[in-house]
Order: structure tokens, then C-alpha cells, then sequence
């Protein structure tokens, strides 16, 4: 029994006997002076550092804080992270970083401070000894023949995705320094807690407030977002990902301090707006299809990196261009839907002036006609693949109040050259199907609004019977006029208070009086195997129901207002230039390509889905009694569709 109780003591003893635990600063100190003594001992300074014990003691070092973080929390700084901050490591790596001793330590560096930001759990960029090496750090990723784009690009992405996480890091990462006022001790001590009197943020020195590259109320052009954008233009599908999300982590911030700091304080927008111009400098105008720019399909700005291989090249020099112009523009539009609204505002108004105004109009109003096909087209495909509201209004702000641009956009849909009136009257009906109420406003209801296009006599009640026969007795007498032609008045109703939803029975007079204006002999209805118009009510009352969705909330009146000719004088009737230019051409309907009659067509019928009640009287109420020297859709209509017998011979089919 003795015996066994000495074994039994003997086997304790043994288990109690173990390796003593390993102090982690201890280990954190050796990984650090391994590291240092290889800059003393070694003299080869052309072994690159792949070949070295370096990366392997970084990693040790990282692996001991986020352990050490772990076992005591987030709230405390262990002893290792003091270490690290008091003796200015993270300075130390940057300019080994920057030295590129041994070759490729700014890999290595980049590696360390993208696991130490996106493993720690602890805010640090707040620290002046964490933010002020890695501007430092950030410095170098723009630096001309920088190594290491991989590297870098996810060093920034990490950056960025802490700056979501603290937003009010944002200051610190584009060295953007508060005002004095703003900084006391006692800010930065309820700030930074217990770290504040070792190594948090420092109030800034008077030096450092009077050097002007410090105060400038724009810093970070030249860093965080230059670096950024310079890594957009990565030929590695990876890098340039990687970038683009970046730009979308910052552009996202909440709004408030974050989205006012980098729209007041930064050159966000003006480098979205740049990069842009600098895309659309590129295309080769000259070798570029107008019909196929007019018809690009949305491109996704992350399609580009779906695609196989490590390389971002296309088919052809021209397709390359063109779709690296549009998926950025995708982006753009993309990440103004995700910013906060000063900041979208801000970029909006950037692309404005930078690319609209400054390079666009240039083209616009060349003379050459490939110059005016192409950037016409391409402004056809802005306008219908934008999503943004306010990139939109800047759109329509360009497009429809520039000075002379929107005379000349308007004046050449009735241009010498079919090509140039066709892409015009493409453009304008891209506009139509957008959701921005003064699209409509500006080209044809202020020029409505008056109603001076109303003869005074069709002001009172039940003036529309009385209308109605003179107008048919007018059409009568019209020489161009035929028998078959007369119209039969409908019911009388009042022109001023008609609703926007007609009677059916008038609804079907208003369209059998266009019908007629028709021959049968032209009608190319009929030989559908559906056969009548019947076949065409499907189109239009899917573009009615799309009209009517873009214009729910614009708020339109209900009824039509009085004339503005009631006080006795005649206003002399302006249809504006857009009508003016569409009633032009439809007069010249039968001496015209059918391919342009198709588009002029699309233009006239998209106008007249819109359910505004001047759109309904003046382009589709047959009956009104029209003032001195107006026209309306009716009255041109009667007049193109009444040529001679040897014009009506060799009309084409379709083109009414």
C-alpha cells in the first residue's frame, strides 16, 4: 500500500510538471528582433524577401495580437498592441515598405496591414500610430512603377471596409484634420478611452496646421482615391474588382458628416467624372456604327469580370472602347443610387459640366455628319439604360434647357440627311420614356398651356356640335378633300371640362375619324392575317399602360383650363419646336423613307398615349375648331393623306 501511494505521488508530480507557459509579448518582442537583426546581419540586399524567415515572423506576429485580442477582449489593449504602438512598428514596415528592401517588402507590409485591419476587431484607425503609417502606406499604391497591384488592391478594399464600419475613421484615412476648435483633450481622451495617453489621436501641432498641404480643403486626390482609381484601369480582372468595390464601400457611407466629407473635401466626383471623359475620349468616332451604339444593351459594370481569363480584352479596339464606356457608366449610375444625396448630387454635377458641357455639346454640334451620328447615339443609350434620378435630371438639364443645344437637337429631327433626323427622333423618344416630368414640360406642354391654338368661339358650352360641322364644311371645301372624307359630328359635349377618360362611343368616332383618313387602297391592316386595326390595339394599349405609369405621379389636371384668348385678343399659336419639326415631316409623309415615317410615327403615338388633357385635345380631338394659322395632328394628317391620283399610285403600304 505504501508502495502504491509513492507511485501514485510520483505520477502527480510528473503531471504537475509542465512546460512553462510562453509569455505572448515575449514572443511577440523575438519575432520583432529576428526581423531587425536580418537588416543587421545580412548584406545581401538582392535575395528577395520571399527567400527570407520575414513573412514568416509577420505572420507569427499577427497570429500572437488577434490571440491576444481574444483572450482579453476587445475593450482592452494587451500588452502586445502597446508594443506594436509605442514602438512604432507599423512606421517602421511602411518604410522598409518604401525602401523595397529586401525586394518585395511592400508586398509583404501590404499583406501584414490588410490581416491586421480586417482580423482585429478593435476600431484602430482612429490611432494616430495606425492611420499615419497607413496614409503613409496608401501614399505608395500611387506611386509610378509601384509593385505589388494584387497586394494593394485588397490592402485598399480592407481600408475601405473598415471606414464602413467606422465611418468616423473617414477623416483620418484622407488626412483630412478637424478644426482646432472641434479638437480638445478632452475629445480625444472620451474617445479613445485608455489608449489615449500612449497612442491615440494626437492634436496636431501647429506646424502641421500651417503646412498648406494639410489644410487644403482637398487631400485625398492624390492618395486613397487616386489609388483607387488608378487601379480601375488594372488590366487584372481581380485588382480592378477589387477597386470598384472600394469605391462603392466609400461612396455608400451614411449620410451626414461621412457623405458631406467627401463631397465637400475630396475630388470624389470630379474623378468619377474624369475617368468617364477619359473613356469616352477613347472611342475612335470615326469607326464607330451608330446603329449599334443606339441599340447597346445594358452592361453591367461586374459583367466584365465574369468573363474567363486574367485579361480585360474584347473582340475588336472599337467594342473594347465602347464597353468599357458603358459598364463605367453603369457604375457611376450605380453607385449614385447607393450614395448618400449631397454626394450623388455632387457627382451628378460633375458629369454634368466635365463630360456634358465640356466634351458632348463639342460633339453635338459638330459639323461633321459621323461625328453628330455617333454622339447622338450615344446619348440615345445614356438616356435609356440611366436608373439614377438625379444623374437623369442632369441629363434632361443638358439635353433640353442648354442654350441653342436643344434647338439645334429638336431642329435636326427634320435634318437634310435621313440618318441625322432619324437618330434624333430616336433620341426624343428615348427622353419620352423617362420619368422626369419636365421632359414633357419644356417640349410641349408649355407651348399648350394657353390654349391659344383654340379659335375663342370653342371657349363656350356646347360650342363642339357647332365645331364640328364647320369644321367638316371646311374640309369640304378643301380642294385636296374627297367625298368620302366628310366627318359626322359626335356628340356635343364641353370642351373645357371633358375628362380624361372618353365615352367609349366617342372614343370610337375619334378613331374611326383618323381611319378615314386612310384610303382603303393603302391600308396595310388589312392584309395581316389578324386583318384590321384590331391587330395594333394590343401595341397601343401597352403603350398607353406604360405612359400612364411613367406619368402617375406627375400630378396632372383632370380637366382643361379656359382658353387664354377669352379676353377678346388672339394670341398668336406656337406648337414649339418639337411639334413643329414632327408636323413638318408628317406633312412630307409620302416623299419620305419608310424607316423614318416608322420613327416619326413612334414619336407622334408615344406623345398622344400620354393621358394629359391639352396632349388628348390637341393631338387626338379631331373637332376642334382650330384659331388662325394652327394646325393640329388631325388637320396635318388630312392634308398629307390627300395627294393627286399618280401620288397615291406609288404610295408605299404602311405609312399612315
Amino acid at each position: 500500500m505504501e508502495t502504491f501511494t509513492k507511485l501514485t505521488s510520483l505520477l502527480m508530480n510528473a503531471l504537475e510538471t509542465r512546460e512553462p507557459t510562453v509569455d505572448l509579448l515575449d514572443s511577440f518582442i523575438d519575432h520583432w528582433k529576428s526581423i531587425t537583426n536580418y537588416y543587421i546581419e545580412t548584406t545581401d540586399d538582392s535575395r528577395p524577401v520571399r527567400q527570407t524567415d520575414i513573412p514568416w515572423h509577420l505572420k507569427q506576429m499577427l497570429d500572437i495580437l488577434v490571440y491576444e485580442e481574444k483572450e482579453q477582449g476587445v475593450d482592452e489593449t494587451g500588452s502586445c498592441l502597446e508594443y506594436l504602438l509605442h514602438h512604432k512598428i507599423l512606421e517602421t514596415l511602411c518604410t522598409l515598405a518604401k525602401a523595397q528592401y529586401p525586394p518585395g517588402m511592400v508586398q509583404q507590409v501590404l499583406v501584414f496591414f490588410s490581416k491586421l485591419l480586417s482580423e482585429m476587431q478593435k476600431p484602430l484607425l482612429q490611432l494616430v500610430k495606425v492611420y499615419r503609417p497607413l496614409q503613409n502606406l496608401i501614399r505608395l499604391c500611387v506611386l509610378p512603377g509601384s509593385n505589388g497591384e494584387k497586394e494593394a488592391g485588397q490592402f485598399l478594399l480592407v481600408v475601405c471596409a473598415a471606414v464602413k464600419r467606422d465611418p468616423h475613421a473617414l477623416r483620418y484615412v484622407l488626412e483630412i484634420l478637424e478644426p482646432p476648435a472641434a479638437r480638445t483633450p478632452a475629445s480625444d481622451q472620451s474617445q479613445l478611452g485608455s489608449e489615449a495617453s500612449s497612442h491615440g489621436t494626437e492634436p496636431s501641432s501647429p506646424s502641421n496646421q500651417s503646412d498648406p498641404s494639410v489644410c487644403s480643403p482637398i487631400q485625398s486626390e492624390s492618395s486613397l482615391l487616386s489609388a483607387l482609381l488608378l487601379l480601375t484601369k488594372s488590366q487584372k480582372g481581380s485588382v480592378c474588382l477589387k477597386a470598384y468595390q472600394s469605391l462603392q464601400l466609400l461612396s455608400s457611407l451614411p449620410s451626414g458628416g461621412p457623405g458631406e466629407l467627401l463631397c465637400d473635401h475630396t475630388q470624389l466626383g470630379e474623378l468619377l467624372a474624369g475617368r468617364l471623359l477619359q473613356l469616352y475620349s477613347l472611342l475612335p468616332m470615326e469607326h464607330l456604327d451608330p446603329a449599334e451604339i443606339q441599340t447597346w444593351t445594358h452592361t453591367p459594370w461586374s459583367s466584365q469580370f465574369s468573363r474567363s481569363g486574367s485579361n480585360l480584352k474584347f473582340e475588336s479596339p472599337a467594342c473594347d472602347h465602347m464597353t468599357n464606356f458603358f459598364c463605367w457608366f453603369d457604375f457611376v449610375d450605380h453607385l449614385l443610387g447607393e450614395a448618400p444625396e449631397v454626394l450623388a448630387v455632387k457627382v451628378a454635377d460633375c458629369v454634368h459640366q466635365l463630360w456634358l458641357l465640356d466634351s458632348v455639346q463639342l460633339h453635338l454640334q459638330h459639323t461633321c455628319e459621323q461625328v453628330i451620328l455617333v454622339s447622338t447615339s450615344l446619348l440615345c443609350a445614356v438616356v435609356r439604360l440611366v436608373q439614377n434620378s438625379f444623374l437623369l435630371d442632369r441629363l434632361v438639364r443638358f439635353l433640353l434647357r442648354t442654350n441653342m443645344l436643344t434647338q439645334t437637337l429638336l431642329q435636326r429631327c427634320d435634318h437634310i440627311s435621313d440618318q441625322v433626323s432619324m437618330v434624333s427622333l430616336s433620341l426624343v423618344e428615348e427622353l419620352l420614356q423617362k420619368p422626369h416630368r419636365d421632359i414633357l414640360d419644356v417640349l410641349v406642354l408649355t407651348f399648350l398651356k394657353n390654349r391659344s391654338y383654340v379659335s375663342p368661339p370653342a371657349a363656350g358650352q356646347d360650342d363642339r356640335h357647332t365645331d364640328s360641322n364647320e369644321d367638316s364644311d371646311g374640309l369640304e371645301d378643301d380642294p385636296f378633300m374627297s367625298d368620302s372624307w366628310c366627318l359626322a359630328p359626335p356628340p356635343s359635349s364641353s370642351s373645357s371640362s371633358s375628362p380624361l377618360s372618353p365615352p367609349v362611343e366617342e372614343s370610337a368616332d375619334v378613331v374611326n375619324s383618323f381611319l378615314c383618313l386612310v384610303p382603303v387602297q393603302v391600308r396595310s391592316a388589312q392584309l395581316l392575317q389578324e386583318g384590321g386595326y384590331e391587330s395594333y390595339i394590343y401595341d397601343a394599349h401597352k403603350l398607353v399602360t406604360e405612359c400612364q405609369s411613367v406619368s402617375l405621379s406627375w400630378d396632372w389636371p383632370v380637366a382643361l383650363p379656359p382658353p387664354s384668348s377669352s379676353s377678346g385678343e388672339t394670341e398668336e399659336f406656337f406648337e414649339g419646336h418639337l411639334l413643329k419639326v414632327l408636323f413638318d415631316r408628317l406633312g412630307r409623309v409620302l416623299e419620305q423613307p419608310y424607316e423614318l415615317n416608322l420613327q416619326l410615327t413612334a414619336v407622334l403615338s408615344r406623345l398622344s398615349a400620354f393621358n394629359h388633357p391639352l396632349l388628348q385635345e390637341y393631338l387626338l380631338n379631331p373637332y376642334i375648331h382650330l384659331s388662325h394659322c394652327s394646325r393640329s395632328l388631325f388637320s396635318v394628317l388630312v392634308r398629307a393623306g390627300t395627294p393627286d391620283d399618280a401620288q397615291r399610285d406609288h404610295r408605299p403600304r404602311g405609312v399612315l
